[in-house]
């Protein structure tokens, strides 16, 4: 790694971004029968995007309860809605599979997160966050990691909305499911991107 440049990407150039958008299908699983459907079409995947969505809580100490696992492949998401499911033991075949690679970032917050509630034994998981400082990206956030390098910005407007909600709203569910797939475009897009071409180097003195 060269330590003589860095490459960043400023709060105002994002929002300058064209948005993207989740290209693929959207499935909300409430239910252990669409659960169970999920779990088998996810393992045939051998790559997969992972995410988590929690109720926002504003008192400082409060234990953070996920409310949403997000788990994409290219072309489909399916929203586990986790607090509206008894038994998410079946979810294990996924999370726990060593053999089965699924991308994330900042997984040691959804990992916490997940082990207030449930025993998963999280397994076969890449961290973007754990990649990108060898490429000089300084940025640690989903959407700007993206935007670096797609130049295309990811909307966070849904992030602090509730998600215990009744019913997701379409907003959310586009939301949550862009978050987990661009997991897999951003840890693809790394294998060949070139820091010293990049548009949003700065140098270091």
């Amino acid at each position: 790694m060269d330590n003589n440049y860095t490459i960043a990407i400023s709060k105002e150039d994002v929002a300058a971004l064209p948005k993207e958008e989740f290209p693929g299908t959207i499935k909300v699983v409430d239910s252990r029968v669409d659960m169970l459907k999920a779990v088998e079409i996810l393992k045939r995947y051998p790559i997969l995007g992972f995410d988590t969505e929690s109720r926002p809580i504003f008192r400082k100490g409060a234990e953070v309860h996920v409310s949403l696992i997000q788990i994409s492949a290219d072309d489909i998401c399916f929203l586990f809605r986790v607090r509206k499911l008894d038994d998410v033991t079946p979810l294990s075949e996924i999370i726990d599979n060593p053999k089965i690679t699924k991308i994330g970032l900042s997984l040691h917050d959804d990992f916490g997160s997940l082990a207030h509630s449930y025993k998963f034994n999280p397994a076969g998981f890449i961290d973007i966050q754990r990649l990108v400082p060898s490429y000089n990206i300084s940025n640690a956030s989903l959407q700007k990691i993206y935007a670096i390098l797609f130049d295309l910005r990811i909307s966070k407007s849904q992030q602090l909305s509730n998600w215990d909600a009744p019913q997701l709203t379409e907003a959310q569910q586009k939301y949550a499911a862009l978050d987990a797939w661009a997991c897999i475009q951003i840890y693809r897009k790394l294998k060949g991107f070139d820091p010293e071409k990049s548009k949003y180097k700065i140098a270091i003195e």
